[in-house]
């Protein structure tokens, strides 16, 4: 199984490098903002699927990390990045207190509205954010690896494909080691973890912090690849479409949330067009089917024994 997965992860990351080469640009901008979205949707899967804590508000360290990343003149893609995850994860230290000591749907609605109060206080702090006018991106960014700044939509796209898989693969060796271990056991026997004197509490804000730290990340590269950032980027319909794809993708897998949430904004933005008003009801009718017939999400699929040899 385990080299199943590599062989996919390999093969998916190779299409995803040749992708701006075989379509126009707007697509590769489209795709870019999914790829975005799939990062954040890497923290919520983190939250929901694996420490047990069902959120609807990573779009508020998502914004901080997005607007942080915006109040640079100029900077180094590493710079850039590395400050906007340092405030998403602030952030997400200053409400931890709000909402690790909660469970089941209160942690659900506490996020919700910490989601909800990060987008008012962006739409009228106009001196910061502009406002429901949002903020162009004013910065030149340059990666580590030259001094040229990303100025093409191929460009911004590797650039964001490079950040997120190195943030992915972080979270991916974290998840297999100790702490992986110990949010799956506070998540599914928390009263054991106690009992046996392990901190529960401070495991869990360890997550939620770092859940921010990647959110914030993935709100520099929006800027970056988008060219342009407003609180409508961070409402309610982001966060929910968010948690739809880390529940089709596979809640306890970051991977299955990636591809998920990839599915899910797809199908939004092209469906859009070729089924005007037609696309919630087909992300619902997608939902129906993968709860009765995927509980598990895409990630929960696994190949019969007789294809892998076992």
């Amino acid at each position: 199984m385990s080299r199943l997965i590599a062989l996919a992860t390999v093969s998916a990351t190779g299409v995803a490098v040749a992708v701006p080469w075989l379509v126009d640009d707007y697509t590769t901008a489209t795709l870019a903002r999914i790829l975005v979205l799939g990062l954040v949707a890497v923290s919520v899967a983190l939250l929901t699927g694996v420490a047990g804590l069902p959120t609807l508000g990573q779009t508020a360290p998502f914004a901080a990390g997005a607007y942080a990343a915006a109040s640079l003149d100029q900077s180094v893609g590493v710079v850039q990045l590395g400050v906007a995850a340092a405030v998403g994860a602030a952030f997400a230290l200053l409400t931890a207190p709000l909402v690790v000591y909660a469970r089941g749907v209160v942690v659900l609605m506490i996020t919700l509205a910490i989601g909800e109060l990060a987008m008012t206080v962006a739409s009228r702090w106009k001196s910061v954010t502009g406002g429901t006018d949002g903020l162009l991106a004013v910065t030149a960014v340059r990666p580590v690896w030259g001094a040229s700044t990303l100025d093409s939509d191929r460009a911004r796209y590797l650039y964001a494909v490079v950040a997120a898989g190195v943030v992915v693969c972080l979270v991916l060796v974290a998840l297999r080691g100790p702490a992986g271990l110990l949010l799956r056991g506070s998540r599914d026997d928390e009263g054991r973890m106690r009992a046996s004197g392990h901190p529960v509490t401070a495991y869990l804000t360890g997550a939620y912090v770092a859940a921010g730290a990647i959110a914030g990340t993935g709100g520099a590269l929006l800027l970056t690849t988008q060219q342009y950032v407003a609180p409508a980027d961070f409402g309610f319909d982001t966060a929910a479409l968010l948690l739809l794809g880390v529940v089709i993708g596979g809640a306890a897998s970051p991977l299955g949330a990636l591809a998920g949430t990839a599915l899910v904004f797809a199908a939004r933005d092209w469906l859009s067009g070729l089924l005007p008003g037609q696309a919630p009801l087909v992300l619902g009718a997608l939902f129906v089917a993968t709860a009765y017939l995927l509980p598990r999400g895409v990630a929960g699929l696994r190949p019969a024994r007789g294809v892998l040899g076992g």
